[in-house]
């Protein structure tokens, strides 16, 4: 857009700035939070450790996050009621994450930040959107299956995700039949390092 172009607030690259921008803004918090909060929201998270496989994703000062996700109110995909605003969804789903983390036999807890901020219902999966697009988090567009949930003793058939192949200890991921190698998930990174985006085996599931 040139000097002479109108400005349009809600033009998808300024909403995308706008919100990059103010979740930039929010801390970065150590992890696991202190402090509980409510409503819905986006959030990313950063690390800093000495993990081989990350080292070209290690943000010490929080600006590249390696994850980001969003939470929604309970019952917001079934029409549930918008103004539910005492739900501790998105402080929920951020702790959710830390037993991930604290789970996995590679990694620590000490090594992760977090910023994250309360969004109006409406804007949540855009947010989320935006995020993605703009940062393209490994753990999001290479090795996925982070943001996971324990599918249930009916469902653990499957197979486990990149994310707990390449970081065990996730009791119920361990049920499932592991077909992937630690070593396919390094070359998986490597190729994302050098900007090959991998087709993702079901981008939806971890919402």
């Amino acid at each position: 857009m040139n000097d002479q172009s109108p400005y349009d607030p809600l033009e998808y690259s300024n909403l995308t700035i706008n919100l990059v921008r103010e979740l930039m803004s929010r801390g970065p918090y150590r992890l696991p939070l202190s402090n509980s909060f409510s409503g819905p929201g986006v959030y990313a998270l950063f690390y800093s450790g000495n993990h081989e496989a990350y080292q070209k994703f290690t943000s010490p000062d929080a600006s590249k996050p390696l994850y980001v996700g969003k939470a929604v109110l309970p019952g917001a995909r079934k029409g549930g009621a918008a103004g539910q605003g005492s739900k501790t969804s998105l402080h929920g789903r951020i702790k959710e994450h830390v037993q991930s983390i604290v789970a996995a036999e590679n990694l620590d807890i000490a090594d992760f930040t977090c910023r994250y901020l309360v969004v109006v219902p409406l804007w949540i999966t855009m947010a989320e959107r935006f995020l993605i697009e703009h940062y393209k988090p490994a753990w999001n567009l290479c090795i996925e299956g982070f943001g996971l949930h324990d599918p249930g003793s009916g469902r653990r058939l499957g197979e486990a995700s990149w994310w707990d192949t390449l970081h065990p200890g996730r009791k119920w991921a361990g049920k499932q039949a592991h077909v992937k190698t630690i070593n396919s998930a390094l070359i998986r990174l490597k190729k994302f390092q050098e900007g090959i985006i991998p087709e993702l085996e079901d981008p939806e599931s971890e919402s």
